[in-house]
């Protein structure tokens, strides 16, 4: 897709108060690609594998490689969604045979897979490549790459076990992909016809001053993994919603994106939030671990009349001092309840 950038920038064109005017009659202005540039940006897989290296790979060693570096996060199997979605199930052979992934289609599979969506086995091989593994990406070699995709495409029964893929034989194993025959055309990306809408005046009516925010989750499958509220990264604004409830019954709506905590939280709800929040990073219960511990923060405040509202000032705008060297960052991206309900918990003398 890259190598069309020296044609381009060789035909350069310059358009001014609708004049134009080709780079060549300018001095100075750009100059064209070199090959050396040009190949540091042409590194993707095409689905005809035009730009794909030579290589091959075991289903055997694939599974080496994979219960290294890969299981981890997705599975011995490739069905876990610990980490991340799925990327093995979902598809039958009949799905092989018509191109159609019918479970795609029936809405029977409760969570779409990677096998069952992706459409261009040049795409799983790319991405593998260039993104993976998710902590060192770009450290597989082209033919670890090959071997990965291989043990991926046995456990669809796409390939036997025994099978080694190659850049020689891969066309051949596209054309058993089960969603090959997935992919639509009929979208702006593809084909775009009259212009575009850059004038568009929104509404402004009927509009919800407080949507109500619904997980697309089954009920069955909610708290698969635990609640969802309690697993959020440490970094970065919160909005993970409780599964610990049904759909109906799940709360949202302050600054953090979580529901408003209730005056009825019990010792392990607070513990989660305070979990949620990343508060356990650094403070422990009981004991010093980058800042003062909850029964610290308690003994020194618990005696302050207006401990609350001085706390959770500092939660919010952060600050440095109070305990040593040690600096709070500021918690700007949590509501001002949640803080208010963890600054009494902890006060309470948190359990």
């Amino acid at each position: 897709m890259f190598k069309c950038i020296n044609s381009a920038l060789a035909g350069f064109v310059i358009v001014m108060s609708g004049t134009v005017a080709h780079a060549d009659a300018y001095s100075n202005v750009g100059r064209a690609a070199t090959a050396q540039e040009i190949a540091a940006w042409d590194i993707d897989v095409r689905p005809d594998f035009k730009g794909l290296p030579a290589g091959s790979g075991s289903v055997a060693r694939g599974q080496e490689i994979w219960e290294g570096r890969c299981a981890s996060c997705h599975g011995t199997f490739g069905e876990s969604n610990e980490v991340f979605t799925p990327l093995i199930g979902g598809t039958t052979s009949e799905d092989i045979q018509s191109g159609h992934v019918a479970a795609l289609a029936s809405n029977k599979q409760p969570q779409k897979t990677t096998i069952m969506k992706v459409a261009t086995l040049s795409t799983l091989w790319d991405y593998i490549h260039r993104a993976m593994p998710w902590t060192a990406p770009k450290s597989l070699s082209n033919d670890d790459v090959f071997a990965v995709v291989a043990y991926l495409l046995s456990l669809a029964e796409i390939v036997p076990e025994n099978f080694t893929l190659t850049d020689q034989n891969i066309a051949e194993i596209q054309k058993r992909m089960p969603n090959r025959n997935g992919m639509t055309q009929e979208h702006g990306l593809w084909d775009v016809k009259g212009k575009p809408d850059v004038r568009s005046v929104a509404c402004m009516q009927g509009c919800n001053v407080q949507p109500h925010i619904r997980s697309s989750l089954p009920d069955a499958a909610r708290n698969a993994h635990g609640n969802i509220r309690q697993q959020n990264r440490a970094v970065g604004p919160v909005r993970g919603v409780d599964t610990s409830t049904t759909a109906e019954n799940s709360t949202h709506g302050n600054k953090s994106g979580q529901g408003t905590p209730s005056n009825a939280m019990t010792d392990p709800d607070m513990r989660g939030l305070a979990k949620q929040n990343n508060c356990l990073a650094c403070h422990g219960l009981q004991n010093r671990i980058v800042g003062p511990g909850f029964n610290e923060i308690a003994n020194r405040y618990k005696a302050e009349p207006a401990a609350v509202a001085k706390l959770v000032e500092k939660v919010k705008n952060g600050g440095s001092g109070s305990w040593g060297s040690s600096a709070m960052p500021a918690q700007r991206h949590v509501g001002e309840e949640e803080i208010k309900s963890l600054i009494k918990w902890i006060l309470a003398g948190a359990k």
